[in-house]
């Protein structure tokens, strides 16, 4: 790691040696590789760090004296909080591209699909699921969206802030895909109720399970609770059980060539997502001082969440019985949903803390 503040005591040139002092690139870091990437450049030290070469303390703080960023914003303790690295290495303009990419491709499958009257040979019982519950699925994005642009407020570095907002934006982003799908092919469809999904989210006993555990996820005050438990626990016990498999799996089997495309796109926003926080997460967990700490932590952040994602996934278990195909059952999905969250778990060395919930 390069000089820090309390290490040199004076903000004159020459005054530390840093990683690159002799070159004209100016790093004050040490990166991942051999060499910096350009994710690296534009992210590491970007966010101010009063440990490291701010020898005048915060520049900006609060009322209180509170600095912009605090360490104890979440529970979890870190040697080095900044040794993480991202490894989708999303930054602001790449995410852009991507973003724009999706929107692109979702809004041309729902143009070419509408063109071609495709939402007319939907079968009937399928139309109204669509309705109710992908309709309130968009709510489950929406909110999830919601906690991690919070969270990413109070992250200690900007990879960190980064990997989070990233993740915030593609759920909101998703949320918006299946808010205008609905809405567009509603416009060709007779007695189509785009209030149907609300109805389900506020009301429906199927739905409540997993709106709270969204909003408890919502309510956690601890900024790294919020990212674990999205992404750790909630994603692979609720999330990929419905999207994947529910939505586009079933889909096709009744007369539904639109709406797999459409979601697709969120299965693969949340492999990169899911390997900037198990990257993040094994940092900590394995954290020369902290380590066992945060695994403590960890576990139990994984009993409070898996106990609500469990419940909410058990609730969603009579959907799987509407359509009148039904190429897929409940029981199947599920045990690939307990594999999945198993092996993520592993990883972390918290393969035992489902045990009795799941």
């Amino acid at each position: 790691m390069g000089a820090i503040s309390s290490s040199v005591g004076s903000g004159a040139a020459g005054a530390a040696t840093f990683s690159d002092s002799n070159s004209r690139k100016y790093r004050y870091f040490d990166p991942k590789g051999k060499r910096a990437t350009h994710y690296e450049d534009v992210t590491v030290d970007v966010q101010p760090d009063p440990e490291r070469y701010l020898i005048q303390d915060w520049i900006i703080s609060f009322g209180d004296g509170r600095g912009g960023y605090e360490k104890d914003a979440t529970a979890a303790k870190s040697s080095n909080w900044h040794a993480f690295r991202a490894p989708d290495q999303e930054w602001e303009r790449t995410h852009y591209q991507r973003q724009s990419k999706i929107v692109t491709m979702v809004q041309s499958v729902i143009a070419n699909a509408r063109a071609n009257s495709l939402q007319q040979g939907f079968d009937g019982t399928w139309r109204k699921i669509l309705q109710t519950h992908l309709g309130a699925w968009k709510h489950v994005e929406f909110g999830l969206g919601t906690s991690l642009m919070r969270a990413q407020r109070f992250g200690y570095t900007q990879m960190i802030n980064n990997a989070t907002l990233t993740n915030s934006s593609y759920k909101l982003r998703l949320s918006q895909d299946i808010t205008l799908y609905l809405a567009e092919i509603g416009m060709d469809l007779d007695g189509w109720d785009d209030e149907l999904g609300k109805k389900a989210w506020l009301e429906d006993p199927q739905w409540q399970g997993t709106r709270e555990a969204i909003e408890s996820i919502m309510g956690a005050e601890d900024y790294l609770e919020q990212y674990f438990a999205t992404n750790i626990i909630f994603e692979p016990m609720v999330g990929e059980l419905f999207r994947s498999g529910f939505l586009m799996r079933v889909a096709a089997a009744n007369n539904d060539p639109i709406t797999p495309p459409v979601i697709s796109a969120a299965e693969a926003d949340y492999e990169r997502n899911l390997a900037n926080s198990i990257d993040l997460m094994y940092l900590l967990a394995n954290d020369e001082t902290y380590g066992n700490q945060n695994r403590t932590l960890f576990a139990s952040w994984v009993k409070k969440h898996g106990a609500l994602a469990n419940n909410a996934a058990m609730g969603l278990q009579p959907i799987w019985s509407q359509p009148h195909t039904k190429p897929v059952s409940f029981d199947d999905v599920r045990a690939q949903s307990h594999e999945r969250v198993g092996q993520i778990l592993g990883e972390l060395g918290l393969q035992d803390a489902l045990n009795g919930i799941i």
